[in-house]
């Protein structure tokens, strides 16, 4: 164990926070030499940029590796195992890696390939994270609990079972070592309360639970923990796995695509066409980056559901395009037209 680098997975639903989270993990490394690897879910790399607009040494490009597949369980054996054999053969070894995985990737494949031999004996898992969002789950959405489920019944009357959406946030609870509740800023003392009841259901017996706001989590909560998860698997299979005896899954429940769009003169028309449409095609995440006429730096965009966050990131590049780019997710089938109809007309200003 003392010569294995340790790894840490931060798994957790769409926009629970844990691209904010692997920020203040890089800004309080204490000297710890920190590579990244980031699997997106869609073709725009929108959590490397974010992060490499941080500003902190730990933030190098060279430091980050994206594997913009979609889902980095299904593709252990072709990128991620090269990937880590990549980063174990640099001189120095990074003293510690994160995998931020994508809000759609189903953990447990991913810490089962933590034994394959041709890493096994130079990485350990030594935790997995599970971010949720205390927001969302108040408001009913990604819920866990059987209430949840069964007012998402009454919303769509074509829903008779839990949906998949359900049935990933449970695994990826599931297969937390830790379970951080972020965003406990935006609720009541009792509406937290309810929430951490409705996450015991699915939790191991063990499984810690913290609270957090902004991602803000001691580093000695999260990284040194020396769990090596991958030997302990028992109780973390997901639905699926239970279901189809470890078959491996596919992803045909979820859907993302990317779009350009021109510069926009007004920033507040921009981000109502994003609600409006946000809500008239129940989108479950838009993330990306806008350029506002006239701001010399580029405004980030994310949103989970109807809530949408700002903020101006960093100063166009000279020889950057201004352009707004945004990645759109959500469950199958997306009406794509009809979304870039919605949005389109934004550019015009």
């Amino acid at each position: 164990m003392a010569n294995k680098v340790p790894v840490t997975i931060i798994t957790g639903f769409l926009g629970a926070g844990k691209t904010t989270l692997v920020r203040h993990v890089l800004a309080n490394a204490n000297g710890r030499r920190i590579a990244l690897i980031i699997n997106e879910f869609g073709d725009v790399g929108v959590d490397r940029e974010v992060l490499k607009g941080c500003g902190d040494d730990n933030c190098a490009d060279e430091d980050m590796i994206e594997l913009a597949n979609g889902c980095i369980c299904c593709t252990v054996a072709d990128e991620f195992i090269p990937t880590m054999q990549a980063l174990l053969a640099r001189d120095p070894r990074p003293d510690h890696i994160i995998i931020e995985t994508s809000g759609l990737a189903l953990p447990q494949p991913l810490v089962r390939a933590f034994n394959w031999p041709q890493i096994k004996s130079e990485v350990t898992i030594d935790g997995i994270v599970t971010l949720v969002d205390a927001a969302a789950l108040s408001e009913g959405r990604f819920a866990a609990s059987e209430a949840a489920v069964d007012r998402q019944r009454q919303a769509d009357e074509m829903l008779d079972h839990e949906t998949p959406l359900g049935e990933l946030f449970e695994d990826q609870l599931v297969c937390a070592d830790i379970v951080v509740v972020n965003k406990t800023d935006l609720v009541s003392a009792q509406e937290l309360a309810g929430i951490e009841n409705q996450l015991a259901r699915h939790l191991r017996a063990g499984t810690r639970t913290v609270k957090a706001a902004n991602g803000v989590v001691d580093m000695a909560v999260l990284l040194g923990l020396g769990l090596a998860s991958e030997d302990n698997l028992a109780g973390r299979e997901s639905h699926h796995e239970l279901e189809h005896e470890g078959e491996s899954h596919e992803h045909d429940d979820f859907d993302s695509f990317s779009l350009d769009l021109p510069p926009t003169a007004s920033r507040e028309a921009l981000l109502e066409s994003i609600q409006q449409t946000i809500v008239k095609h129940d989108i479950l995440r838009l993330k990306g980056f806008a350029a506002i006429e006239g701001a010399s730096a580029r405004l980030a965009i994310q949103a989970v559901g109807p809530r949408i966050n700002t903020w101006f990131d960093r100063e166009w590049e000279a020889d950057e395009a201004r352009e707004t780019t945004l990645v759109v997710i959500g469950q199958s089938p997306l009406d794509r037209k009809a979304i870039e109809a919605g949005l389109s007309h934004i550019g015009s200003g």
